[in-house]
């Protein structure tokens, strides 16, 4: 799960939704909504804030930079929850006035396991008329040790917290214009996409339409796959025979694009489907003994191999994917070292064994995973494939994947989704609620910079409003740029609902998605 991500991503910036007018009353004035009485929640502050207000700035993993305002004059609700005698769920509801509230309630995430309210978002969404909320999922520190001891704000991490937040939400934003919301959406990233899911399956009417982007869903089996990455790259140190140099990285990728990036029939840098691409690093394995710049030796083949496969129990089943060839570009951040992402080994140290001085050169992948499945997985995992409550509430879900993705290795929410497929009793009954969509040439999280890049909350509004399913969303492709930053648009493509891919007409831009049509990949 990757820190910097998650939910702003897929929803700082909705531009170019239109504002729908309510004429209705308030029920209360905001003033009021301090003394409105929801089960566990104490309200502390209900106050209205005037146009452009500014939200005070903070530091750390939602950091809020100086002079960010909100144009327009809202409700601010601050108040937390306390289902249990171990918990204190912060969250912040932000109301925009009747004369712009759009009907409808859209609920921000969280990346990682860090704790605040992402105020910066909230902003984004309320001036865009949707209600909204944030919870700070019980914990506000940005370190680990906050579950150590806690098992309740482990549970409250997990999936508590989104849903106490959502529940008090829709009561103040009834209370406060007179009338329930018309429909509820979640639409987040990375942990948000876990959040999503697990909203979808623990409770199932919580949302009308739920957005799981590249969701770190098995939170378990993805820490402990993401720390084999690591491991593998890293447990002899950077002198190793079988470390691969972030140099490297880009001969790995050329060969791989050589090796797979025509058989969509468009050479174009992206490889569309890397499950069909079959590339082996031993295809560019130096001569002998040799090391070369432009090559890779015989123990860097070996740790290249093992990033694409992926961790494995010791019986041979797959514990998480591994990287997908097209990715190499991206390896720096799980494998350059000299020590494994923090998240991944801070888990284990601070929640797995609660031993801030664990190392991870110990990690025995089939011990070690069980044991982080037994000690957080029933608080944290959303791999329950039953979304049976979930359909029958009319719920629509969009999950979607980027291919290029290194925090969450893609090819794994593809089994959950073939899961899915069989709970629900095949294709057809899934599809009618629940798709797939697998981002070709991305590296994680698309409509951060600019939702309009890839706009999944249009598609699940139109699905779950008007009935019209998805078959494919836009996406934009742009140049790479500082994090937060938009670079210049390159090209568009469809991106289309699993099973299907985007191919190439043979004719027209290759750079406009109006070229290219969604296909099986036999076709």
């Amino acid at each position: 799960m990757k820190h910097h991500t998650g939910p702003v991503r897929s929803f700082v910036l909705l531009a170019g939704f239109a504002l729908v007018s309510f004429p209705a009353a308030a029920q209360q004035s905001c003033d009021d909504l301090a003394s409105t009485k929801i089960p566990n929640v104490t309200i502390t502050s209900a106050k209205d804030m005037s146009p452009n207000w500014e939200i005070p700035a903070t530091s750390g993993m939602f950091a809020t930079p100086r002079g960010q305002k909100v144009p327009v004059p809202f409700c601010r609700v601050e108040a937390f929850s306390a289902p249990t005698s171990d918990s204190h769920i912060g969250f912040e509801v932000w109301l925009p006035k009747a004369a712009i509230w759009n009907g409808k309630f859209l609920a921000v995430g969280n990346p990682g396991f860090v704790g605040g309210i992402a105020r910066g978002a909230l902003a984004g969404i309320v001036q865009n008329g949707f209600a909204t909320a944030s919870t700070d999922t019980g914990h506000t520190d940005d370190g680990y040790d906050w579950a150590n001891g806690h098992p309740e704000k482990l549970v409250d991490w997990g999936h508590r917290a989104v849903h106490e937040t959502a529940m008090a939400a829709k009561q103040l934003i009834q209370s406060y214009y007179g009338k329930p919301v018309q429909y509820s959406y979640w639409n987040s990233c990375h942990n948000g996409g876990n959040q999503g899911l697990n909203e979808a399956q623990r409770y199932p009417e919580d949302f009308n339409g739920v957005i799981a982007g590249d969701p770190a869903y098995y939170v378990s089996r993805l820490q402990a796959g993401s720390l084999y990455i690591g491991w593998v790259s890293l447990k002899d140190g950077v002198k190793a025979t079988g470390y691969i140099p972030p140099s490297k990285y880009p001969v790995i990728n050329k060969a791989a694009l050589d090796a797979c990036d025509g058989k969509d029939g468009l050479v174009d840098g992206i490889i569309e489907d890397p499950s069909r691409c079959g590339f082996d690093p031993k295809s560019i394995q130096c001569p002998g003994s040799t090391d070369s710049p432009s090559c890779l030796t015989t123990a860097q083949v070996e740790t290249a191999r093992k990033i694409y496969t992926g961790a494995r129990f010791n019986d041979g089943t797959l514990l998480y994917s591994g990287f997908e060839p097209g990715s190499e570009l991206g390896w720096a951040t799980m494998a350059a070292g000299p020590d494994p992402l923090s998240i991944n080994a801070s888990y284990f140290a601070n929640m797995v064994f609660e031993n801030p001085k664990w190392d991870f050169r110990t990690f025995d992948v089939d011990r070690d995973t069980r044991l982080a499945e037994a000690r957080t997985g029933k608080a944290t995992d959303a791999f329950n494939p039953d979304l049976k409550p979930f359909k029958k509430n009319g719920g629509k879900l969009i999950i979607y994947q980027s291919w290029n993705e290194t925090i969450v290795p893609p090819r794994t929410i593809i089994d959950y989704y073939k899961n899915v497929e069989k709970a629900m009793g095949g294709p057809a009954q899934t599809q009618d609620f629940a798709r797939l969509f697998m981002a070709a040439g991305h590296s994680g999280c698309p409509g951060f910079s600019n939702a309009e890049d890839f706009n999944t909350l249009k598609a699940v509004e139109q699905w779950v409003e008007k009935g019209v399913a998805p078959d494919k969303i836009i996406l934009t492709h742009r140049e790479q740029v500082k994090f937060g930053e938009q670079g210049k648009a390159l090209r568009t493509r469809p991106v289309c609902a699993y099973p299907k891919v985007a191919k190439y007409n043979g004719s027209g831009d290759p750079n406009d998605a109006a070229n290219f049509s969604c296909t099986t990949p036999s076709e």
